[in-house]
């Protein structure tokens, strides 16, 4: 019960102050994803994205991650969407960073936006700005991989109609671990 209510702390310290809250930061997270190699071309040729300028990570042992974020269909705001995810697994430390998840069409768009939405396992390593990751899930795969949002460079598909891209934004985060994440959606 004690090592809960410690985890409970530790993780809102870590995510609070990573929540989102101003529209330039929206467009400052696209702008990172369209100069990052090959997320950028993904632009041009998707039915939509969902953005998450920030999401903050924490675990020890048992992980928990949160993020708000926005979806956007032919380049236009259309909605809201909220990220939470537990892991279970060897892990310790906290980070943040941003992500932001293509739909190739209006089928994945709509399976996205049907208001309960989950990629199911993943497996990832960060260490202060520079990461990579990769996931492999019930919905799609990915891998990505940052030197921070300065400098990062993406490679990635589309599987069963979505692809996941992230960059790292900072902490220190030592991970071996499986959950999933679990998204909501709220139409504009």
């Amino acid at each position: 019960m004690l090592i809960r209510k410690y985890f409970c702390l530790f993780f809102m310290l870590l995510v609070f102050p990573f929540s989102s809250g101003w529209a330039g930061e929206y467009q400052d997270t696209i702008k990172v994803f369209k100069d990052a190699g090959e997320s950028g071309g993904f632009f041009k040729n998707c039915y939509g994205y969902a953005v998450f300028p920030t999401i903050g990570k924490g675990g020890i042992g048992i992980g928990g991650a949160h993020g708000e974020g926005r979806v956007y269909a032919n380049g236009n705001y259309v909605g809201d969407t909220n990220v939470t995810q537990l892991t279970v697994g060897f892990q310790l430390g906290g980070q943040a960073f941003s992500q932001i998840i293509f739909f190739e069409d209006k089928r994945s768009f709509n399976e996205f936006t049907s208001g309960n939405f989950e990629f199911a396992a993943q497996a990832s390593a960060v260490a202060i700005t520079a990461g990579a990751s990769a996931a492999a899930t019930t919905t799609g795969s990915s891998a990505s991989a940052s030197g921070g949002k300065h400098d990062a460079t993406t490679v990635g598909k589309y599987y069963k109609g979505m692809a996941t891209f992230t960059v790292a934004k900072g902490g220190l985060m030592y991970e071996a671990s499986i959950g999933g994440q679990k998204f909501s959606y709220t139409p504009k």
